[in-house]
């Protein structure tokens, strides 16, 4: 096992009806924004739940964050935030929504160009951010119990990533009872998510890190045991609530600590979000086969492991097993009603050389945990993700 430094400050409330607990965890004199996405936290009666347990305190709104938060909507609730001198943000909705109140609890305490700062510069240079917490809707980025935020700039056709432990939620409510509504397309989408942030971290090389391995590989099952029931049943408070813990474990700090990570899967997808548009869970579901039999010499002992411990594959050659084990992920990705080629979203082969560009231009030329895919093999697992 690599040595680690694990650090994670967030508050879980966990179960129905915690949202009330929302008066005793934001302070009694803060100046709140809620942000939130569309008006379905609105019509479901979230909002409501939220504006009520804050009541007594001074409470405005921001809405219409989008599917993948735009720099320029999220710099005008820094706009609203310092003309009405506000010093507490509380995101109401999924990953997106928690991402850009990230981005936004740092953006208003930055001098420079918050973009410059901020996305380019990792936020090197941040060295404060608002304190906030979350009411989670939709799980799928762990973005409720991590520091992470990925940002898109849509005139300039770039989604960007930072990462600083200034912008951990303090806490975060998840309450399974919110996820009844969501629509088949996000559930499916937040499990092919909450999957491949998973194996990430988890598919890559040995490292002797036995717990991370076994956690993982829970998580993993977990999620192919309930995702096609979830879809059926979405209703069901079992199900969301092992669908939701899930999600959040994925990408909280415990199963990458210690251990290799790749992303390569998530840099290139970014990169086809931005300039055509898919969901980002779409990108994943594409790329992760491709990337997988790309770097299968490379990823050959844990791709072994994976084919046996996650999908009970024992026989045949050591090849046999990781070419099933690579077609299992993707057929699950299928019967989650999530299409995993680009020609299923009407992309060519036409489009790839705009993808590697933008790929080159953002310096995502040494992907992957050993830094070895370059442009070229960037190119290739496009290819083959036709």
């Amino acid at each position: 096992m690599n040595n680690f430094n694990f650090y994670n400050p967030t508050r879980i409330v966990f179960g129905q009806g915690q949202i009330a607990e929302l008066t005793n965890l934001v302070p009694e004199d803060a100046r709140v924004l809620v942000l939130f996405g569309g008006q379905s936290a609105r019509k479901n009666g979230t909002l409501d739940e939220v504006l009520m347990a804050l009541n007594g305190r001074h409470v405005e709104e921001f809405g219409g964050i989008e599917a993948n938060p735009s720099y320029s909507t999220l710099m005008r609730a820094v706009e609203q935030i310092r003309q009405h001198e506000l010093n507490y943000l509380l995101a109401v909705g999924g990953g997106s929504v928690i991402d850009g109140t990230k981005f936004v609890a740092a953006a208003v305490q930055c001098e420079g160009d918050a973009w410059q700062e901020i996305l380019v510069n990792h936020a090197t240079n941040i060295d404060k951010a608002l304190p906030f917490g979350s009411v989670l809707t939709l799980p799928a980025t762990g973005s409720e119990m991590n520091a992470n935020s990925v940002i898109t700039r849509y005139e300039t056709h770039e989604k960007l990533a930072f990462s600083s432990p200034l912008v951990y939620p303090t806490f975060s409510i998840l309450d399974p009872t919110k996820a009844y509504t969501l629509p088949p397309r996000q559930l499916a989408n937040g499990v092919v998510d909450a999957f491949t942030h998973i194996m990430e971290q988890y598919l890559t090389y040995p490292v002797n890190a036995a717990v991370q391995d076994r956690f993982a590989e829970g998580l993993l099952q977990t999620l192919i045991e309930i995702g096609p029931s979830l879809l059926e049943t979405p209703d069901d408070y079992d199900l969301q609530a092992n669908f939701m813990w899930t999600a959040t474990l994925a990408l909280n700090g415990l199963i990458g600590a210690g251990v290799p990570q790749d992303w390569a899967t998530h840099m290139i997808g970014h990169e086809i979000t931005a300039l055509h548009g898919l969901d980002h869970a779409q990108t994943l579901a594409i790329l992760l086969p491709s990337v997988l039999h790309e770097q299968r010499t490379k990823k050959s002992d844990k791709l072994l492991q994976y084919a046996q411990r996650v999908w009970g594959l024992e026989d045949g050659s050591d090849d046999d097993r990781i070419n099933l084990a690579i077609t299992k992920t993707r057929d699950f990705f299928e019967r989650m009603g999530v299409k995993t080629h680009l020609t299923d979203y009407q992309i060519s082969a036409d489009a790839i050389p705009a993808m590697v560009q933008q790929l080159e231009q953002h310096g995502l030329t040494q992907l992957g945990e050993h830094n070895d895919i370059d442009l070229e093999k960037s190119q290739h697992i496009i290819q083959a993700s036709l």
